[in-house]
């Protein structure tokens, strides 16, 4: 039975608070516009009614394709507010992947920058359920002028400032619809509800130390787990978000220097953005970086921590909020050699305050032991992990078989009870923090004509941590170049899915069964780098 004095836990409840106690504080930054948060507030409020004015009611999904501009700030607390579901959709999607999302969703408005409208044009009049597109024009890049003809505009003048409550009567109705990359075929769509957002916000202030004086900046994107749950996140402490269009080693540091950041997220190819720009250099103030994606090198650490910057390493997937567990730093490791330090910051660590324990488990569901060698899958459950995927209830039960989410990573268990990942099980390449699935990258190489099998792992990669790479039996009498099959894979998936290199080879390594045996390809392929790094 709950209490009569029990308040279901939702983010709404953040924006209220900030708004009440810093009322006058700067909570976005974006070029020369401010928000206070008594002005985010009353946009957030006027947003919400606006999508009541458009149609929107109570459970229905609100797609929106933005970069990182205050709209897309807005949107994580107006689309609740409205009570509705936000889908925040991956700006380097094509046009058939865009569909899909909204398609199966059943977006009832999507709001679009103008510059990504050529990417849903070509579809727009095939979407099932889409009602109306609106069009934010960002003057930092408005696009090529084409648009739906409904402005950003056009929808704030159907809101209004009447007030609304920053609360919910359900705290595990859906909050958010977040897709996954695709990775075993067609992308699902994950599940948050507000309790879970509201309980993640915290692990994330607790773990990259937020406060008040906390200026954060976007480097991470916001529709990648809702960023992390870090829109509700900083806000709930009263920090400023300093919104970011571009990812731009450059403009990163400009940022850094203009608003004196504090934070920011990443996968480790932001972090080499940074280490890698013309401006970089030794820091003159404290600036926590929490990564997540492909594991960051133990050299990469080194690096970081030489120019000032503190490490934060965390891990999770999408169906986890983001974060799930931590790399909890331990004082004694003060006393290691910086390498052995480094190592042990690799680790994927223990889950965070808000999360349950993180589990290794053979497969008999049996812990494995915290030996350091022993693999086994790694499996999570508790308040930050999802709900299930959207209208799938089969994936969501095999997800969860056991009672567990498998995660699909393979790891072992240390001594010390940290986790640390040491496969992916699904092949699963990892690039600059998106997952991209090397099934969908072999058929979209098959596809090519001139090709009779192909085969598909994640190689290094000094900027993205690895990319893709094809290996290619082409059919008798065919040919086909490097360049050519690339840019075949481009027109049919998203560009960034595409191998870096095609190598063309007589067969591929393969099982008595006939099962290609990818661990052979990855061996030769991470074997030449470290000789590569070695010499």
């Amino acid at each position: 039975m709950t209490a009569v004095w029990d308040t279901p836990l939702t983010p709404l409840a953040f924006l209220r608070r900030s708004a009440d106690v810093f009322p006058d504080k700067p909570a976005v930054v974006y070029g020369e516009r401010r928000l206070s948060y008594a002005e985010l507030a009353a946009e957030t409020t006027r947003v919400a009614h606006a999508l009541r004015g458009s149609g929107i009611e109570a459970g229905d999904r609100v797609a929106y394709m933005l970069p990182n501009i205050p709209e897309m700030l807005v949107a994580h607390f107006a689309v609740p507010l409205a009570g509705a579901v936000l889908v925040a959709i991956n700006t380097r999607l094509s046009s058939q992947e865009v569909r899909y999302i909204l398609d199966h969703a059943g977006a009832k408005v999507l709001v679009i920058d103008a510059a990504l409208h050529p990417t849903v044009a070509p579809v727009a009049r095939e979407l099932k359920t889409v009602e109306e597109i609106v069009t934010v024009v960002d003057p930092a890049n408005p696009g090529d002028g084409s648009g739906s003809g409904v402005t950003y505009d056009d929808l704030l003048a159907r809101g209004h400032d009447e007030p609304l409550p920053w609360s919910v009567e359900d705290e595990t109705a859906c909050i958010s619809i977040n897709y996954t990359s695709g990775t075993t075929g067609k992308p699902k769509g994950v599940q948050y509800s507000h309790r879970g957002a509201y309980l993640n916000s915290f692990g994330e202030v607790v773990h990259s130390g937020h406060t008040f004086d906390s200026v954060y900046l976007w480097t991470l994107p916001m529709f990648h787990c809702n960023g992390w749950c870090t829109p509700w996140a900083v806000t709930a402490i009263g920090g400023t978000h300093v919104c970011l269009r571009e990812v731009r080693g450059d403009a990163i540091w400009q940022l850094i220097e203009e608003h004196r950041v504090t934070h920011l997220n990443g996968a480790p190819t932001v972090v080499t953005t940074i280490m890698r720009a013309p401006g970089a250099r030794e820091l003159d103030h404290a600036l926590t970086v929490t990564t997540a994606g492909a594991p960051p090198s133990p050299t990469t650490i080194l690096q970081m921590e030489r120019m000032g910057f503190r490490i934060v390493h965390v891990y999770g997937l999408t169906e986890t909020y983001g974060p799930y567990s931590v790399n909890q730093y331990q004082r004694s490791w003060d006393d290691l050699d910086p390498e052995e330090r480094a190592a042990r910051q690799a680790r994927q660590g223990v889950g965070m305050v808000c999360a349950d324990k993180v589990r290794v488990v053979d497969t008999e569901m049996n812990d494995v032991p915290a030996d350091g060698t022993t693999m086994g899958e790694v499996v999570m459950r508790g308040n930050n992990v999802m709900l299930g995927y959207y209208d799938d209830p089969a994936a969501t039960d095999k997800a969860f078989e056991g009672g567990w989410f498998h995660s699909g990573d393979l790891g072992v268990l240390h001594p010390d009870g940290y986790i640390e990942l040491r496969d992916r099980a699904k092949d699963v390449v990892v690039s600059g923090g998106e997952n991209i699935s090397t099934i969908e990258v072999e058929q979209a190489v098959v596809s090519h004509p001139a090709v009779v099998e192909a085969a598909v792992i994640g190689v290094p990669d000094e900027e993205w941590g690895e990319r893709p790479k094809a290996f290619v039996v082409l059919a008798d009498g065919k040919s086909a170049t490097e360049d050519e099959l690339i840019e075949h894979v481009k027109g049919r998936i998203a560009r960034y899915k595409a191998p870096k290199a095609v190598e063309f080879v007589e067969e591929l390594p393969k099982t008595s069964t006939g099962k290609v045996q990818k661990f052979e390809l990855r061996e030769k392929e991470w074997s030449m780098e470290s000789s590569r790094i070695r010499g």
